[in-house]
């Protein structure tokens, strides 16, 4: 039986947790029957969700989850795409995970009405005796990681331009196609598809929510695969 540790589903986002969201996909686009379980992130290998309980074997990080997939069921999320369309895919995806995730992730947890919206909700599921001890937890984490990796010492101006670029950049890249890279999902879908998932859920308005929003096909591409591959967790989108 595999099981996925995750924050747990809010609003209409599959996972607040872009890379949990990615995880869930990963495990959908497989076809894999799993339990998702909310777990306390304190206690997860890394400090960090997803992680993965497969046949008592634990795997933690969405990228090794999926080269954990990959390698025990004989699956390759990128079959069909030759040399340099797999290398597009794996840096678009990185772009996703390593670069415009740090802009998101600033504004959802230092903007207030999106911290209102969002991660002032996220700890619903959390004891209230402790809750005020794991969101402080996690805000001061994420502040710490921000300041380390540069995000937060840029202007709001010199993020918004970087956001600009990184979504124009994934928009001509998909342009009408059904999946990133073609007819068909590869691994690179289950992280674009999940960081839209995230950005693109109605109650937010930040700067970078609206710079998606103005991309007709990053949109119709979200709502495509939430009906898709998610259709019990009933995805609404504007």
């Amino acid at each position: 039986m595999i099981v996925l540790h995750t924050f747990g589903k809010q609003h209409d986002m599959i996972d607040p947790s872009p890379f949990v969201a990615k995880a869930h996909t990963l495990l959908r686009f497989a076809g894999l029957p799993y339990e998702a379980i909310p777990a306390d992130v304190r206690k997860a290998p890394r400090g960090k969700l997803p992680v993965l309980i497969d046949d008592g074997e634990t795997i933690a990080d969405s990228t090794f989850i999926r080269f954990h997939l990959e390698k025990k069921y004989g699956l390759d999320f990128d079959a069909g795409l030759d040399a340099r369309e797999r290398a597009i895919a794996w840096s678009v995806e990185k772009m996703l995970e390593n670069h415009l995730v740090w802009i998101w992730t600033h504004e959802r947890w230092t903007l207030p009405d999106e911290y209102a919206n969002g991660p002032a909700n996220y700890f619903k599921g959390v004891p209230k005796l402790a809750r005020p001890v794991v969101e402080l937890y996690m805000s001061r984490k994420l502040a710490r990681m921000r300041d380390a990796q540069g995000v937060s010492r840029y202007s709001d101006a010199e993020r918004d331009e970087l956001s600009k670029r990184g979504l124009e950049s994934i928009a001509i890249i998909l342009g009408d196609k059904p999946f990133l890279m073609g007819d068909a999902p590869c691994g690179a879908d289950a992280t674009l598809f999940a960081f839209m998932n995230v950005l693109l859920c109605p109650p937010f308005k930040a700067p970078s929510v609206l710079l998606a929003r103005g991309h007709g096909n990053i949109v119709a591409y979200s709502a495509r695969l939430a009906a898709q591959y998610f259709p019990d967790y009933q995805q609404k989108r504007a």
